[in-house]
Parts: C-alpha cells; sequence; structure tokens
C-alpha cells in the first residue's frame, strides 16, 4: 500500500514539473479568446467608474490597437488624462499638481506603450522581448493558481500572474508602482468576466495596497472597432 501511495504522489508531482510557463500562457491565451483574435481588433473604446474613498468616478478608455491609448477619469468638475501615441505621452492631473498639459516620465511612457496592445503583455511576451518563469502554485483567496513571473525587457519591472488551475483565466497580478517616491506593490484582482464575442474581458478589478483596497475599477461597456480620432491622443 505504501508503494501505491508514494507511486501516486510521483504521478502528481511529475504532472506539477510537466507543466512550463509556456504551457500555461498558452491555456490561458486560448481560454480567453486566443492572441490572433486580441490582435485583430483595430480599436478599443471601453466605460465605466472608478471608485476610490467612496467616490465613483468616470472612466473612458480608447484604443487604437498597438499605437495609442488614452484615460479620461472626469472628478469633482475636472479632467485626469492619460494620452499616448507612437512613443510620445502627455498627462493632466490637477489632483497631482499637474495642471497643465505635461510630457509623460520615460517610466510613463513604457508603461503606456503596453495599454496600447489589447493583448495582455503575458499573451504575446515573445514578440514583446520579456522573460517569463514558471514559479510552481499558489492558493489566492481559495483558488489555486499557477505563479507566472514576468520580467519587462524595456525596465526589468517585474509582474507576476496567478492563473487559475481550473479555467485558465487571470485571478490576480502583483506589480510595483512608484508612488510619491515610494515603490510599493500593488495587488490587483480581476472577477466577472464576461464574454465578448469569443473574447473575454475581467469587468471588475480591485486594486490593494499593503493590504487595503485604495481603487476599484468596474467596466460597464466594450466597443471593439468603433471610430476613434487619432487627434484626440495628440497635445491639446
Amino acid at each position: 500500500m505504501k508503494w501505491i501511495f508514494f507511486a501516486i504522489l510521483s504521478l502528481t508531482s511529475v504532472s506539477i514539473n510537466a507543466q512550463t510557463a509556456d504551457d500555461v500562457i498558452q491555456k490561458y491565451t486560448k481560454a480567453i479568446g486566443g492572441l490572433a483574435a486580441f490582435n485583430a481588433i483595430k480599436t478599443m473604446k471601453t466605460t465605466g467608474t472608478i471608485t476610490t474613498q467612496g467616490v465613483d468616478l468616470a472612466l473612458t478608455s480608447q484604443i487604437i490597437n498597438g499605437k495609442a491609448v488614452r484615460t479620461d477619469v472626469q472628478a469633482m468638475g475636472q479632467s485626469v488624462i492619460n494620452s499616448y501615441k507612437d512613443g510620445k505621452g502627455w498627462k493632466i492631473n490637477p489632483f497631482a499638481g499637474v495642471t497643465t498639459i505635461t510630457d509623460m516620465t520615460p517610466e510613463e511612457l513604457i508603461d503606456f506603450k503596453s495599454q496600447t496592445k489589447i493583448s495582455s503583455q503575458l499573451m504575446d511576451y515573445k514578440s514583446r522581448g520579456h522573460k517569463v518563469e514558471l514559479e510552481g502554485q499558489e492558493d489566492v483567496e481559495g483558488i489555486k493558481t499557477y505563479k507566472i513571473k514576468l520580467t519587462n525587457k524595456d525596465d526589468n519591472k517585474v509582474t507576476t500572474y496567478f492563473i487559475s488551475v481550473t479555467d485558465n483565466n487571470l485571478v490576480k497580478s502583483v506589480t510595483t508602482r512608484q508612488l510619491q517616491g515610494q515603490d510599493l506593490q500593488i495587488e490587483t484582482y480581476f472577477s466577472d468576466i464576461k464574454d465578448f464575442n469569443g473574447l473575454k474581458f475581467p469587468m471588475l478589478r480591485i486594486q490593494k495596497m499593503q493590504g487595503q483596497v485604495f481603487q476599484e475599477i468596474k467596466i460597464a461597456t466594450i466597443e471593439f472597432n468603433v471610430p476613434v480620432d487619432e487627434k484626440i491622443f495628440d497635445k491639446i
């Protein structure tokens, strides 16, 4: 009986170890619709809300796939804008003292360049030149997940992804952001996944810092291949 039990454990170990980062990423990519389908989208517009400190703020995001992205947040009669196109970006954020159009920092340019792709950086990490590593399994709020470490080739920034062993959906990501001169770890939890013509998107993202929720992003609508005027990405 002991030998049978040992054999079962050995087979389980082999099964887990046989998984590679590529295996997990391919299953995840297939589960949400496939890389080719995401790359075929020309434009995408989303609307929703950002909830922070109990206040709901209107959010609009517009993307020209692989080229440009702009986000607009309406807060207390003022606009917070971040816009990027073809390697250049600008921002306005009166709540952070940026009351006039200001160029993005090099770090922000790298971040928003990644956001121009409708597919995640994990899905097509090879074409972007990033490195990935499977770091085993980990439970995330009762969900068994594969833990994948991605290192960005442009700034060596590390993002860790947690993908469900059961349905191959993204459950959580962890990355580091610089806020007020400090490097802080940001946890993002993904849920309320909806299907749009075969493509799956999480409609709710809850972000935590030091274990506390500081922001929730709720997506209300997603539209594909809608007209997006390139001029909106240029400096006002």
